[in-house]
């Protein structure tokens, strides 16, 4: 059967006893040897790991990357490319602060671990996470450096080696991040949206973006119901490792409920304006948002009602929203900030005026948008404040929400869409050849999952 199987891990051994016809000895050797043990022990699934064991033995000789002893010495010996018995370690480290302890602890003497560090730390974020691939060559039992690759999180870094000259040579690498359209998809349970939106792994800061570019089209107060369908297409930073970098931005959101349906893209314009279109390359910006408010439950409506803190039936003028101290509240409407001061009852409020004699109020407000004044101009979608308890008629956080059609209040869940009567705005000509691209590419990524 030829020269007796050495049982060893160092791939140096192999090396030196490998040649085919030895292989295929030793393979059929090894499969006699455990079939026997196999039997003798009773073992019921001894053919599965005879098979296991056999496919081990057969696999490729590979010595271009050799794991080498830890604690091999290091020297300084100048190699112009990696060889045989070239050695490649990839560390994981905290920070760049743990980069020459690394270095030393893997093979390098202290000083040509420092040494290699200081080439290396300008170009790594003192506060992120770095990965290092050591190269490392083997001249009998020693180890010299080759090179150091380090890299920061987005890809960025330097990369060390050894000159002709003995010298270390340092070169910068630039980030090399991509966008990723990733989707995602899902089914309405029997609590929320958001809920919903994570248990599909929709990250934190897109579920309240997706509410608001579906808030013409989809009251998520009483519109959505356990069972609706809703799918979501968004842009993700990647460095060349696949690793998301940086914020993910929400380019497409559509909602499927039982008695409604809508889908919307993200498009800017020649202008740099931004905004949410449908599939036609419509907007579907409306005068009035449907809400103001994300992710909020209806707690009182508009009319007759017995007022929980003044203890008598009195005209409710408006809808409450319950939510979370904090939450952000928006502008409905373009418009002009009349008054942003606090009010005995209403705490701090918010009155904005907006063409053709409507107005809108926002009560009990914790605090006011940084910078909040009265004669300042605010765009629809534009936070103006957020929820809170502030003001004597309140039991809790909520936003008590009222619309004012020359004067008189009116239902802001039912006078809304009678009185939106503005044009969408239709792309043309470049801009819509353009949003055409945009969405073709969105549609494509969701029909494969990911691109």
């Amino acid at each position: 059967m030829g020269e007796t199987f050495v049982n060893s891990y160092d791939p140096r051994v192999w090396a030196q006893q490998w040649s085919p016809q030895r292989s295929l000895e030793r393979r059929a050797s090894q499969q006699s040897l455990v079939r026997r043990r196999l039997t003798a022990a009773g073992i019921a699934g001894g053919v599965l790991l005879a098979g296991a064991v056999a496919a081990w033995l057969a696999r490729p000789h590979e010595e271009a990357v050799a794991e080498a002893p830890a604690d091999a010495p290091a020297g300084s010996a100048v190699a112009s490319a990696p060889a045989a018995g070239h050695v490649r370690r990839t560390l994981q480290l905290a920070n760049p602060a743990e980069l020459a302890t690394a270095l030393q602890r893997f093979g390098l003497s202290p000083q040509l671990a420092n040494d290699v560090a200081a080439q290396a730390l300008p170009a790594l974020d003192p506060n992120g996470e770095v990965r290092a691939v050591l190269d490392m060559t083997r001249s009998g039992k020693q180890l010299a450096f080759y090179g150091l690759e380090a890299s920061n999180r987005d890809s960025s870094g330097a990369v060390v080696r050894l000159g002709a000259d003995g010298k270390l040579e340092t070169r910068r690498v630039s980030a090399q991040v991509s966008e990723k359209i990733m989707t995602l998809h899902g089914i309405m349970d029997g609590d929320s949206f958001y809920t919903s939106a994570v248990a599909v792994g929709v990250p934190n800061t897109l579920i309240s973006p997706f509410a608001k570019a579906l808030s013409f089209d989809i009251d998520f107060q009483r519109d959505v119901a356990a069972g609706d369908a809703f799918e979501l297409a968004y842009s993700q930073p990647v460095n060349a490792a696949g690793e998301p970098q940086g914020a993910p931005k929400l380019l497409y959101a559509s909602m499927t409920t039982q008695t409604n349906s809508a889908a919307v893209y993200l498009f800017k314009d020649a202008t740099g304006q931004e905004g949410w279109f449908d599939a036609s390359g419509r907007t579907v910006a409306r005068t009035f948002m449907r809400t103001p408010i994300d992710g909020a439950r209806i707690s009182s409506k508009f009319g007759m009602r017995f007022h929980p803190t003044l203890h008598y039936t009195r005209m409710h003028k408006g809808v409450d929203f319950a939510a979370p101290i904090g939450t952000p509240i928006y502008a409905a409407s373009p418009g002009t900030v009349s008054t942003a001061t606090p009010n005995g009852c209403g705490g701090n409020w918010v009155i904005i005026d907006h063409d053709k004699g409507m107005q809108t109020r926002y009560f009990h407000l914790s605090r006011y948008a940084a910078g909040l004044h009265a004669g300042q101009a605010v765009q629809q979608g534009e936070t103006i404040g957020y929820v809170g308890v502030t003001g004597t008629c309140t039991t809790g956080p909520h936003l008590h929400y009222e619309v004012h059609m020359n004067g008189e209040a009116v239902d802001p869940l039912s006078i809304l869409p009678a009185v939106d009567t503005q044009q969408r705005r239709a792309l043309t000509g470049p801009d819509l050849e353009a949003f055409e691209k945009v969405r073709d590419r969105i549609d494509v990524s969701r029909a494969q999952g990911s691109s």
